[in-house]
């Protein structure tokens, strides 16, 4: 057979030609695609835990993944311009609080939530608005009691307790007579103080936190909670306690110094307190002077999906395999923050950490904190509830009704 060299050389040469121009054009598509396929995650707060890890959902998912370490609070007030102009974050996290003002703003979309996490009511409630689920819960967080091992015994289970502790002469405050330091807590600060208000039966808005013409700050069981506050601030401790800008400090320094027996503060503090050095054991809150639990706000972090991203479908896996039993139980390892996840959240409490029992324990009488827009105007027209009272400016009564007066017009004026 006799072979026409020319006419194969030619056609291999096309072919080569083909195969190039072919190749031009996909290696832009591929690029695309791989673009198209990248979502960003802005995990502050959460950053290393999920960059250690995010290698294992690029894999399952064939994606990348960008992730940020951006501050929270910056994410979610750019939002609003960010998302539109398409430089915001795909998947965002957010405080429970701030997931109603979000969702309200239109600025994050509905989610659907793991069915293996067992969510319990509560942490759904603290995600969902106007009957929408809009956050995926993959934190939660309490109030909780740290006790100096060396000063105490064992863990006071209740608040009379506290008050005998308070009359010891060991913690008496220098410099002002009659004053001590035994136990401390701040509670001027309405964060703070909602526990024990709501564990006499004060509450901000009716009807699970939705209803802003029922707001029960000037309760008759609130003003007997800040009755038995004023008590403390007159009567016991130092004048320094009243100053909310600097109470917080004081308390901790306190403890840190050997001087105070107990606090109530927030499972956050437990790095400060290991730094320095203190022995010390964590509690739940002890028991109120009416035989009624502490119920302090139920706090914690959901991760949310932007409504201005193109990759909806990515964003919901994310969501899956971030708070996946695996996930968080790697989360809690990491970073030593309770999940959310309920079958994780189980295998947390069976570790030997008293500070995540506590937490556990706390968070079930918690409270979830009203995601409306209108807890804005609550947080600045209950700013001086507790010290209008405490300082004899006001009585419990005068302060609370004048607190809810003022949050009322608020809330009427800008809503």
């Amino acid at each position: 057979m006799k072979f026409d060299w020319k006419k194969i050389i030619t056609g291999a040469t096309t072919a080569i030609l083909g195969a190039s121009f072919a190749a031009s054009v996909l290696l832009p598509a591929q690029e695309v695609l791989a673009q198209e396929e990248t979502l960003i995650v802005s995990a502050a707060g959460h950053y290393d835990y999920v960059i250690e890890n995010i290698e294992a959902f690029e894999e399952e998912h064939g994606v990348s993944v960008e992730v940020w370490d951006t501050d929270m609070f910056e994410v979610l007030d750019g939002l609003a311009l960010d998302g539109p102009a398409g430089t915001g974050a795909d998947v965002v996290i957010a405080p429970y609080d701030r997931i109603g003002s979000l969702s309200m703003q239109g600025l994050i979309q509905p989610v659907t939530l793991n069915e293996d996490a067992g969510y319990d009511e509560t942490d759904q409630q603290q995600v969902t608005m106007d009957g929408q689920i809009y956050g995926a819960p993959t934190v939660i967080e309490a109030l909780v009691m740290f006790y100096n091992t060396e000063l105490l015994d064992a863990a006071p289970e209740t608040f009379e307790e506290l008050e005998a502790i308070s009359q010891d002469e060991r913690f008496a405050f220098e410099g002002e007579e009659g004053r001590n330091v035994g136990f401390l807590t701040n509670w001027v600060d309405f964060y703070m103080t909602y526990g024990l208000l709501a564990g006499y039966g004060g509450y901000v808005f009716g009807e699970d936190g939705t209803n802003t013409e029922d707001i029960g700050l000037n309760s008759e069981g609130a003003i007997e909670a800040i009755e038995y506050a004023t008590n403390w601030y007159q009567n016991t401790w130092p004048q320094g306690m009243l100053d909310i800008t600097s109470a917080t400090d004081f308390i901790n320094q306190s403890f840190m110094e050997g001087k105070t027996a107990a606090v109530i503060t927030g499972p956050w503090m437990a790095n400060d307190f290991n730094a320095s050095g203190i022995p010390y054991a964590t509690t739940t809150i002890p028991t109120l002077p009416n035989g009624e639990e502490y119920k302090p706000f139920g706090g914690g972090k959901a991760w949310a999906i932007s409504a201005f991203t193109e990759k909806t479908e990515l964003a919901q896996e994310f969501l899956n395999w971030v708070t996946s039993e695996e996930q968080q139980t790697i989360m809690y390892e990491r970073l030593g923050e309770v999940p959310a996840n309920q079958v994780a959240r189980e295998q947390a409490a069976q570790s030997d950490s008293e500070l995540t029992a506590a937490v556990i324990d706390v968070y079930e009488n918690a409270v979830p904190m009203p995601k409306i827009p209108q807890m804005a105007e609550v947080w600045v027209g209950a700013e001086s509830l507790m010290f209008d009272a405490a300082s004899g400016t006001k009585t419990a009564e005068e302060s609370a009704n004048d607190a809810v007066e003022l949050i009322t017009q608020t809330i009427q004026q800008n809503y």
